[in-house]
């Protein structure tokens, strides 16, 4: 993967840090964004600069409008290309409100952060994408973007989280639809219990639902489970499979009766 570039939202924590730290080791020069300052973010940038790689941090929200475009073109000025996009950055519900007890403004910051954040950087880093393509016949660009198993198993603490990760798994399968044409691949992966800072808060809870069975595998899944599965889905090693969805649960989801 030597010289081909990778933007990774959210990738300075968590599951993005773990996808961030597979590809960087593979090879990959990076864009990684986030929220944060620079000089936050600078420890992570250097980490990943020691694996040989070249990375570059490229601050942004992608909740807004304008950061879109500004994150796309931030990370041409760096490399001249993107050749893969891995769409993880998301949030949490706010304060995970019972949804006779969710607001309005809990919903809109949720998915616009999850949902429309993603489809419409997705939009952008296409057209790149594309035009790559038009000079390099039969070269293939990949879109990962990261889920939840939450797209189709409820909570009611976190409804307007579930409604985003629903609707970033059809927007997924739109990707592949429309940009097969063009040697773009696209891919949903949905993780299932994943220890970060973001499931810290509950982590008593699910250890002791872990123990007692919950997942096949009684354990926390990792970031760098999910960044094992990114780096797999961008290497190519799943060809012949556009538009599918790699669960990576430790079992969750698994029907047993």
């Amino acid at each position: 993967m030597s010289g081909r570039v990778a933007l990774i939202t959210g990738g300075t924590r968590g599951i993005g840090l773990g996808i961030a730290r597979r590809l960087a080791a593979e090879g990959w020069r990076l864009a990684i964004n986030g929220r944060r300052p620079d000089d936050a973010v600078a420890p992570v940038v250097e980490e990943l600069r020691a694996s040989g790689t070249d990375v570059v941090y490229v601050r942004g929200d992608i909740s807004l409008t304008a950061a879109r475009p500004a994150i796309v073109d931030r990370t041409l000025v760096a490399f001249g290309r993107i050749d893969a996009l891995v769409n993880n950055a998301g949030i949490a519900s706010p304060g995970r409100l019972d949804f006779l007890d969710a607001t309005e403004e809990a919903w809109d910051l949720v998915l616009d952060t999850n949902l429309k954040g993603p489809y419409f950087l997705t939009q952008a880093v296409a057209r790149v994408m594309i035009r790559q393509s038009e000079v390099e016949p039969g070269s293939r660009c990949r879109i990962v973007t990261i889920g939840s198993i939450n797209a189709t198993v409820a909570s009611v603490h976190r409804g307007d989280y579930c409604a985003s990760k629903a609707g970033l798994g059809i927007v997924s399968r739109v990707f592949a639809v429309r940009l097969a044409e063009h040697g773009i691949d696209a891919f949903e992966i949905r993780p299932g219990l994943i220890l970060t800072d973001m499931t810290a808060p509950v982590k008593e809870t699910y250890d002791t639902l872990i123990a007692d069975g919950l997942t096949l595998e009684r354990r926390w899944g990792t970031p760098d489970d999910v960044g094992r599965a990114v780096a797999a889905l961008l290497r190519g090693d799943l060809p012949y499979a556009t538009g599918q969805v790699i669960v990576v649960d430790g079992g969750f989801t698994v029907d047993v009766l």
